[in-house]
């Protein structure tokens, strides 16, 4: 890739020379110069080409030095570099340089294989600068999308070992649906639907986390979540509890329609669950998410609930039954069930 290098000097010289001991790199589009005769010029430049890579800077010049040059260069831009070339050697304009975020610095008359080794680690310097920012920025996006027990996972150092191995645990899942939704979506625009499924996420998954758990993924309108650790399945209930407590709070006004009521259903289920990455490696993809049958009883109870309805399965309410209030819904077909199954309301 082209590097970009601002050269900042009144010697009217300088531009020929630089252009005739770098002609090669030029010619073969390794390095683009720009030219500056002050540090006021030399701003004005950078505006006009933001993507400078690197800055080549007299000190002695009139209107604005190179030193104050390398002041504003700081407040501009952190992984902008600087190299100072000037003839004014001495320590204490080496010492101002260097305090004031100077690169390297070189001294006139200009050694031009020094020069041209000393762009070339400043160069690379900047480029793994730039690398590192776009690696933060790639990590805080990912954030958004992977839940943290992954980005953890991630870390390990037998991260690429490990990435089909499971483990049996005991865990709690919660499905939650938003009821309506798809109503909503035949009736209004694409930006309004999105605004507001993302408005009730947002406090689905604050409750989710404020319990411990961990959300697994959104469906369309649904997310899934886990809980691990002690009390697993109390803090899913009560997490629940909460959403479904808020969603029912709620009342969408909307113009040109009476407004949309949303109400949440819910289910959950606790038992013995496998835990991995779950997928293709050779397809390099994957979804680091829980499966087995208590998985699939809690989807199943979430489709069984009615809007508002946080239901559960039987051996879930037998371990909580001291701790909520529940009731008796009474026997439903689950599919893929052979036998009816009981299940139960969890009120409060």
């Amino acid at each position: 890739m082209k590097a970009k290098i601002l050269v900042v000097d009144d010697e009217a010289d300088l531009q020929l020379l630089i252009k005739q001991k770098f002609r090669r790199q030029i010619r073969e589009q390794e390095y683009e110069f720009i030219f500056a005769e002050n540090g006021y010029k030399a701003l004005e430049a950078l505006a006009e080409h933001p993507d400078t890579d690197m800055v080549l800077s007299d000190i002695n010049m009139p209107e604005m030095d190179g030193l104050t040059l390398l002041i504003r260069l700081g407040e501009l831009s952190p992984i902008l570099k600087s190299v100072i070339v000037s003839a004014y050697g001495d320590m204490d304009n080496i010492r101002t340089a260097m305090n004031r975020g100077a690169f390297d610095f070189l001294t006139k008359p200009i050694d031009f294989k020094d020069l041209e080794v000393t762009m070339e680690k400043t160069l690379t310097y900047v480029a793994q600068l730039r690398e590192t920012l776009k690696a933060v920025r790639e990590n805080d996006i990912l954030r958004m999308y992977v839940d943290s027990s992954v980005l953890q996972f991630m870390t390990q150092d037998t991260f690429e070992k490990s990435l089909m191995t499971s483990e049996n645990i005991e865990a709690t899942v919660v499905f939650m649906d938003m009821c309506g939704f798809t109503s909503i979506s035949e009736n209004e625009p694409a930006d309004l639907v999105v605004k507001l499924i993302n408005k009730y996420f947002d406090v689905m998954v604050k409750e989710i986390i404020a319990q411990g758990g961990l959300v697994d993924k959104f469906m369309g309108d649904a997310v899934m979540a886990v809980f691990r650790g002690e009390y697993h399945l109390d803090r899913a209930i009560e997490s629940s509890l909460a959403v479904r407590n808020q969603i029912n709070n709620f009342k969408e006004e909307q113009e040109g329609h009476s407004g949309y009521f949303p109400k949440v259903s819910i289910g959950i289920n606790a038992g013995e669950m496998v835990s991995g990455n779950i997928g293709s490696a050779a397809l390099k993809r994957l979804d680091y998410t829980v499966i087995g049958d208590a998985v699939n009883v809690a989807q199943r109870l979430q489709n069984a609930a009615k809007p508002g309805q946080v239901l559960l399965s039987e051996s879930a309410y037998l371990a909580v039954k001291e701790a909520f209030k529940c009731n008796l819904v009474g026997e439903v077909v689950l599919k893929n069930k052979a036998n009816p199954v009981k299940i139960y309301e969890v009120l409060e």
